[in-house]
């Protein structure tokens, strides 16, 4: 019967104030051992801190305990096993729920202190603490937590302990210590034990350890049996890809450790590696839910991942919180996928919602653990999990042992002890100096840590990469691009019924096409006064890990300066060189800049518009990330031929950024650099405006492919004043001398020739206002065209289901129109007959 009496430490928080640490808690007292120091701050923390204690069980001393921080309101479960000697002696059997007790390897943690020191305080306890001992008649297996790891442990009680002892030299040494080689038969131990002492325990966490390791041995076996064909390329059954060798090393290396760290550098395909193991635990150990957990700017980069290489649903969670509570419950699909700040908002239903495996990607973001983000996502559940980082170790040896700590919390112990080992400082100034001892880290995590560098599997790459990175937009960038979005539709709408546009809604068009791919980049190319992107961001972290790798540099390219200039502001603010190349530039000038980049090992950066899209040799980078793609395949290919060309000995990276669900990710998806827009109609060949009809055809054709849900019109209002939209779009170009996309480069605005037209821009069909000369012209330019003709005659054409009879129909504002119209045509008639009768 538990003991009902709750025992409250008498430490207030007032009395807590007063007492002063005697033992340092950021340096180890030279008198001290390291064990010495670390028990003597857990003990000093009890006495410092309130804790609420509870004794549940019948033996006043040894028994198990609830205790709770009344500063935090976290509760554990303690257990008194072992008296002072016993402790002293290395056989302490105390027990804390708390990780710090799992990992420390100290036997002990400040809740057990707590608890022992509630006990010393009534001399009647004290004393049975000190002499009597912990000998309870249950047998049990359990699971002892030491600097070494987490060891399997069977106690054998009083009860029919001959017999069971008999039977579990089987399984178990001498010293209680599981035979591991037999783990695959505990449970008939478990069941025989059970039957001989009713009594029995064994307790939850041993059984999960010895679940796990049963269940890795189960994988690994299966690995053996599946090398040959695994070599063979069986892996394609799984995913709909061609594996390198080091990607398929990757694989099965995560399927036998079950909870991996790949830290292959970037570019290696740490992504398609963790779908292709994903994929694997789903089909052949039972794997029905996994959790994707990445940076907000790549949950659309994986679900079309997933979906390019798998014939699996994906589930994206976004939105409210009660529409993100009905995608957890979305069966329907394998992958959820969610961003790393969601998770501490959903945290109890993620882990309510039962994730067999998460994928962790960017993993460097949890590197700090005194982050919110870091310890919220610590906290998720899952038996297996892929961590992918291309910087498991940026700065401080930390950082590698916080990400170790969400794939095994015990693999590299306490940190304390961790640091101690590992760390050089100051003898004076206890400053970090330096670090020591490393490859014994590598060994420690050798089946749990995978990582590639470029050169060891150079020969394996090929030539080039190229990667499209998707990222959303912010609201504000979102507003913008509907709106431009919107017009579109509604020329594009004119066009399919008349086709025909006239040159006011041509430039109309331009504009906003124009103005939605400015827009994908950054609000501030639009006008320079708001900056809402997503991009820089991505970029910065795509950078983070460029810079630690030795040596390596990369060329960035943008159409627009304006967006060069705000990646300028970010390097300078990291105090990254570079180099910075526009139209701007003197031509002179730019030699000294290639210069530098060549042959200044701290110039890392190669930052231009279109204006060294040309002509330049840029082969000491390994890297280009275009911030935005041109349409034109050929301006691409030019700048990708910067660093990808003869004499390259190097494996070359393109990444593409490109805003999810917008005009640049319909072109890639549409049109895949293949149709008209080759002909570089949006990058600085023919003007749309001017061009022949049958090229502006083609081009209408090519915007009606990223124009998907076209709204129907059931009116034809006017649209925005053009030269309001002139003025805006005007106002957001670079100066003449910037060679990113500029309207008079177009030919759009050319300030000493004005190609806009004064007429108003036609609705349903070419009849305006009342200037019937004006109607005449564009009638004659539609006519001009048969196909157009033809949409024209069904337009002004009605039939009479009843009478079978055909009547001409021709919409107008007013009767002034109507008799505009038949002045007109009277003048042609009276013309034409003078011209007959003059012959």
């Amino acid at each position: 019967m538990a003991n009902s009496s709750k025992l409250k430490s008498k430490n207030s928080a007032t009395n807590r104030k007063k007492k002063r640490p005697s033992i340092p808690y950021h340096r180890k007292p030279e008198d001290l051992t390291l064990e010495q120091w670390q028990i003597g701050l857990r003990k000093q923390y009890a006495g410092m801190q309130s804790f609420e204690i509870a004794n549940l069980g019948s033996d006043p001393v040894f028994s198990d305990y609830e205790v709770k921080n009344l500063d935090s309101g976290t509760s554990y479960k303690v257990a008194i096993r072992s008296n002072p000697d016993q402790v002293n002696a290395g056989q302490n059997n105390n027990f804390c729920a708390c990780y710090d007790f799992k990992t420390n390897g100290l036997g002990t943690c400040k809740h057990i202190e707590a608890v022992i020191l509630q006990i010393s305080k009534k001399k009647d306890l004290k004393r049975r603490y000190k002499t009597a001992q912990f000998e309870p008649p249950y047998s049990s297996v359990f699971l002892k937590y030491g600097t070494e790891g987490r060891t399997v442990m069977l106690r054998i009680g009083s009860f029919n302990f001959q017999k069971i002892n008999a039977l579990s030299k089987a399984y178990f040494y001498p010293d209680g210590r599981v035979k591991l080689a037999r783990l695959h038969a505990l449970d008939v131990f478990l069941q025989e034990v059970k039957r001989l002492d009713p009594d029995f325990r064994c307790y939850e966490d041993a059984m999960s350890h010895i679940i796990a390791l049963r269940e890795r041995a189960r994988r690994k076996a299966w690995l053996a049996s599946q090398k040959e064909a695994i070599d063979q390329g069986m892996l394609a059954k799984y995913i709909k890809a061609t594996l390198h060798p080091y990607q398929r090393e990757g694989v099965c290396f995560a399927l036998e450790a079950g909870r991996v760290l790949i830290a292959d550098e970037m570019g290696l395909g740490k992504t398609i590696q963790a779908i292709a193991a994903a994929e694997v635990f789903h089909k052949e150990f039972h794997v029905q839910n996994v959790l994707i957990v990445c940076p907000t700017s790549l949950k659309y980069q994986w679900k079309s991942e997933i979906e390019k290489f798998t014939d699996s649903a994906v589930q994206v969670i976004e939105g409210n919180r009660l529409k993100r509570l009905e995608q957890y419950t979305n069966e329907n699909a394998l992958y959820h996928i969610v961003s790393h700040h969601l998770v501490g908002y959903d945290l109890e239903e993620l882990n309510a919602a039962g994730f067999d495996l998460i994928i962790l990607d960017e993993a460097q973001r949890i590197k700090n653990w005194k982050t919110k983000i870091s310890q919220n996502i610590k906290r998720l559940s899952s038996e297996y999990a892929i961590v992918l980082t291309g910087t498991p170790l940026e700065n401080k040896l930390e950082e590698l042992y916080s990400i170790v700590q969400f794939i095994d919390p015990f693999r590299l112990g306490a940190l304390f002890r961790f640091l101690y080992n590992h760390q050089v400082t100051d003898t004076v100034t206890t400053k970090v100096i330096g670090y020591k001892d490393l490859n014994k880290v590598g060994e420690i995590l050798g089946d749990l840590m995978i990582r590639r560098t470029k050169k060891k599997v150079l020969s394996q790459l090929p030539l080039r990469q190229d990667k499209n990175l998707f990222v959303p937009m912010t609201d504000e960038q979102q507003a913008v691009h509907n709106e431009c979005y919107d017009t579109v539709c509604r020329l594009v709408n004119r066009w399919r019924k008349i086709g025909f546009l006239p040159e006011k809604d041509r430039q109309m068009l331009m504009i906003n096409l124009n103005m939605m791919r400015m827009v994908c980049d950054s609000t501030f190319v639009l006008d320079q006064k708001t900056r809402h992107d997503t991009k820089i961001s991505e970029l910065m972290g795509i950078l983070d890990e460029i810079f630690e790798m030795p040596g390596e540099k990369v060329v960035i390219f943008s159409q627009w300066e304006r967006m060069t200039r705000l990646v300028a502001k970010e390097l300078e603010g990291l105090g990254v060189r570079f180099e910075n190349l526009h139209g701007g530039i003197p031509s002179q000038d730019r030699k000294s800049l290639l210069d530098n980049f060549i042959k200044d090992p701290e110039s890392r950066v190669f930052l231009s518009t279109d204006a060294g899209g040309v002509g330049l040799n840029l082969q000491s980078a390994a890297y280009l990330i275009n911030l935005d793609i041109p349409w034109n395949p050929a301006v691409l290919e030019q700048r990708i031929a910067r660093i990808f060309r003869l004499g390259q000995k190097r494996k070359v990276n393109i990444i593409n950024l490109v805003s999810n669900g917008t005009i640049e990710h319909r072109m890639l998806d549409v049109l895949k650099f293949k149709s008209t827009m080759a002909e570089g109609v949006l990058d600085g060949g023919d003007d749309a405006i001017m061009m022949q009809e049958d090229r502006f055809r083609q081009f209408m054709n090519s915007v009606e492919s990223v124009v998907d849900e076209i709204p129907k019109e059931t009116f034809s209002p006017e649209l925005n004043d053009s030269e309001e939209i002139k003025e805006t779009y005007q106002k957001s170009q670079d100066t003449p001398g910037d060679l990113g996309f500029d309207g008079r480069q177009m030919g759009l605005f050319d300030e000493e020739k004005p190609r806009t037209s004064k007429k108003s821009a036609p609705e349903e069909i070419p009849v305006q206002g009342s200037g019937a000369p004006d109607w005449m012209t564009q009638l004659a330019k539609a006519f001009a065209d048969p196909a157009t003709t033809k949409k024209l005659a069904q337009t002004f054409t009605e039939r009479n289901e009843e009478t079978g009879q055909t009547f001409f129909k021709l919409p107008v504002e007013n009767e002034e129109v109507v008799e505009n119209v038949l002045n007109s045509l009277g003048q042609l008639f009276k013309a034409m007959d003078s011209q007959h009768f003059g012959r």
